[in-house]
C-alpha cells in the first residue's frame, strides 16, 4: 500500500488494517523514511514525475519482501492514494492487480500502461485536481487491452477514501474548499470494488 502526498499517518494505516481484515497480507510503505515529509516530499514527487527514483525502489523492495513471505500466494497487488495512486499506475506493469485511488496519470500514460496489470481505478467527479483524469485512464486502459474498471463518483472530490480530514490544520479550511476529503457512501462503494476486483486477481 502506497500512501497520499501527507505520508504514512493514522488515515492511511487504517486503510492498511481495512485491507487485512479483508483477509490480505499487507505493507505499508513509508516512501518518507528517509526523514519525513519535509525533507522528503519533492525528491519523492519528482521521482513519481521522472519514473525513476528511490520511491520505485522502496515499492520493488516491499513486493519482493511480501513474495518471500510464508503467508504469500505469489500474487501481489498495490495499493495507492493520491500520490501512491500515481505510483500504483507507474509500477502498475510489476504486479499482479492495481487499485488506483485518484492517482495522476504518468507521462506517456498509453505507453506506461499498455504493460499494466489489471486495474481497478476510483475518482471524485468534483476532483479539481483531476479533471477528466478517470475518462483518460479508463480510455487508454481500454485501447491497451487490460482488465479495468474505473469509476467517477459524483459529489466526491479528492481523497474521498479517507475517514477523516488530513494534512497540516491550518490548511483544512483551505482542503474543505477545494472539495477534498471523506464522502462515505463513495468510499463503500469503492472499497467494495476493490475487494471484488482483487478477489478476482489475486487469488
Amino acid at each position: 500500500m502506497v500512501h497520499e502526498i501527507f505520508g504514512l499517518d493514522d488515515v492511511m494505516r487504517r486503510q492498511a488494517e481495512r485491507l487485512s481484515r479483508a483477509g490480505y497480507l499487507v505493507l505499508a510503505i513509508d516512501l518518507y523514511s528517509a526523514g519525513g515529509a519535509k525533507r522528503c516530499l519533492v525528491s519523492t514527487m519528482r521521482s513519481l514525475y521522472s519514473g525513476s527514483g528511490r520511491a520505485y525502489s522502496d515499492i520493488e523492495t516491499a513486493r519482493h519482501w511480501l513474495l518471500g513471505h510464508d503467508d504469500c500466494t505469489k500474487k501481489v497487488g498495490v495499493v495507492g492514494f493520491c500520490m501512491g495512486g500515481g505510483f500504483a499506475l507507474v509500477c502498475a506493469g510489476n504486479f499482479d492487480a492495481a487499485a488506483v485511488n485518484y492517482g495522476q496519470l504518468p507521462r506517456h500514460h498509453e505507453e506506461v500502461l499498455a504493460r499494466a496489470c489489471p486495474i481497478v481505478a476510483s475518482y471524485g467527479a468534483n476532483d479539481r485536481s483531476l479533471p477528466g483524469a478517470g475518462a483518460q485512464l479508463d480510455a487508454a486502459l481500454t485501447a491497451a487491452g487490460v482488465a479495468h474498471d474505473v469509476k467517477q463518483y459524483p459529489g466526491a472530490g479528492h481523497s474521498f477514501m479517507n475517514d477523516a480530514p488530513v494534512g497540516p490544520r491550518v490548511l483544512r479550511p483551505l482542503l474543505r474548499i477545494a472539495g477534498m476529503g471523506p464522502h462515505p457512501e463513495a468510499a463503500a462503494d469503492a472499497w467494495q470494488r476493490i475487494e471484488c476486483f482483487f478477489a478476482a486477481h489475486l487469488s
